[in-house]
């Protein structure tokens, strides 16, 4: 009876939010469903006969999540998802009370749960997963979540929970993660890069996991491919990544439009290599392709079924979008904190070094090798509402110098406007490169597509 009043609640509440013009909502639904059964969420996933799956991680979960949900559905599964991105509890239990019956059927076989890394131990004890998959952990939106290690350790208690037929699939590249995971009673899958084209020359200014999580000392890389990511190892107590599970090779950047891998699983009965197409791009996407696959290889989905769902593929909505107005094709890309910022960066001036699609990372030399070029007219928004984080002092620890080389104008808008231009002038691009957009969204649009040539193409 709870349950039903909840689920009947929460699709009331969405009912009439449209009725006000405010969509269907995406949280006060779960919100008020949560309030009359707290239990909701466990009683929901409960009854999934294939249980439940959690996604979390500060780069990549959105995308990540809606590759392994795509995936799953073109095996055949009925898959409940909150595809919306809403990652809180209350949005969490949004998307499963709009599936579920009155009568508490969840009107899915699986469910793929995008999780806010301060949700996360919360979002574990009312599910009890069947499998979680753990991206990445970086520092983001400080105002809200405080320092990563106080992040990393609540992940720890968490995940110290789960019983040992559960799965963990973690990227071991990230030495925080596999220092949180090291010795867990579930069993744990570690996948990472096994690369030696797509790597940086040194660690940045702006990493966050550099030291031992076994001893302290600072790590040394034998790989470094983003931020802290890569073939780490310990020179004093002789902790060392982890051996890949599924490692990611033979990485093909196709500029900003698809990428190419090969898969590598090991186990008992030797190597196999899966390759992979995807429609998407960069690095970045190519650790969420990679995630996504380890964690449908776990959960027994056949090869083929994933080569299919990643070559139909679409991204989230900014998540390299890309939108044809008055004639310009804009591609949108979004940016939160300073290691995604650097790899979207990372991105957008590879992709103009060769003035070909399908170039970057051919040859056996580093990307590094050759210098960052912006060569295509760029629009970069910054906003500080609540959902975007207050703090955006973030911005001096991304490296916009990328985008110093090269003479493609740079435009800003949003309500820290000044700020990003204030950016772009200490990061060495040439004032007259840089120009100040209203904040408005739709004026901010049709100034910056006026200001392209016709057949054009802009970064967003």
């Amino acid at each position: 009876m709870r349950l039903g009043a909840a689920i009947g609640a929460a699709k009331l509440t969405s009912a009439a939010l449209r009725r006000a013009g405010r969509g269907g909502g995406t949280a006060l639904p779960g919100l008020v469903a949560d309030r009359i059964d707290p239990a909701l969420l466990t009683k929901l996933t409960g009854r999934l006969a294939q249980g439940a799956v959690v996604v979390a991680g500060t780069n990549g979960k959105t995308t990540t999540s809606r590759m392994l949900a795509d995936v799953l559905e073109a095996g055949g599964a009925r898959v409940v998802h909150n595809r919306s991105g809403s990652n809180l509890v209350r949005g969490v239990a949004t998307a499963f009370a709009a599936q579920a019956s009155l009568t508490g059927d969840p009107r899915g076989q699986i469910g793929v749960i995008e999780t806010d890394e301060a949700a996360f131990p919360e979002i574990v004890r009312r599910v009890r997963p069947r499998l979680v998959l753990l991206n990445n952990l970086f520092r983001d939106q400080l105002d809200r979540y405080g320092e990563l290690h106080t992040i990393a350790a609540a992940w720890r208690t968490a995940l110290a929970t789960l019983p040992p037929e559960a799965t963990v699939v973690v990227n071991v590249d990230d030495p925080a993660l596999a220092g949180i995971t090291e010795g867990i009673r579930a069993r744990r899958i570690g996948f990472g890069l096994d690369e030696t084209r797509h790597t940086l020359p040194a660690i940045g200014h702006a990493v966050d996991s550099v030291t031992c999580p076994r001893c302290g000392h600072d790590l040394e890389y034998d790989a470094l491919y983003s931020s802290h990511l890569g073939a780490w190892r310990c020179p004093s107590c002789g902790n060392a990544r982890p051996p890949l599970d599924a490692a990611g090779r033979e990485i093909r950047l196709d500029g900003v439009e698809t990428l190419g891998m090969v898969v590598r699983f090991a186990g008992e009965g030797g190597e196999r290599d899966l390759p992979l197409e995807a429609s998407v791009p960069g690095l970045y996407n190519a650790y969420n392709v990679l995630a996504a696959t380890a964690a449908a290889h776990a959960l027994g989905v056949p090869d083929a079924t994933i080569q299919s769902a990643f070559r139909a593929f679409r991204s989230a909505f900014g998540r390299i979008e890309r939108a044809v107005l008055d004639g310009r094709t804009l591609t949108l890309a979004l940016i939160k904190n300073p290691v995604g910022c650097n790899e979207v960066l990372r991105m957008l001036t590879q992709s103009g070094q060769s003035g070909q699609s399908g170039q970057s990372g051919q040859s056996g030399d580093s990307l590094v090798d050759r210098p960052p070029v912006l060569s295509v007219p760029t629009l970069i928004a910054i906003n500080d509402l609540d959902a975007d984080g207050r703090d955006v002092s973030w911005l001096w620890d991304a490296d916009f110098e990328l985008v110093a080389t090269g003479d493609a104008p740079l435009f800003t808008s949003g309500i820290r406007s000044a700020d990003m231009a204030n950016r772009l002038k200490y990061a060495g691009v040439a004032e007259d490169r840089i120009t100040t957009l209203p904040p408005e969204p739709a004026a901010v649009l049709d100034a910056f597509a006026a200001a392209l040539p016709p057949g054009g193409a802009g970064y967003i």
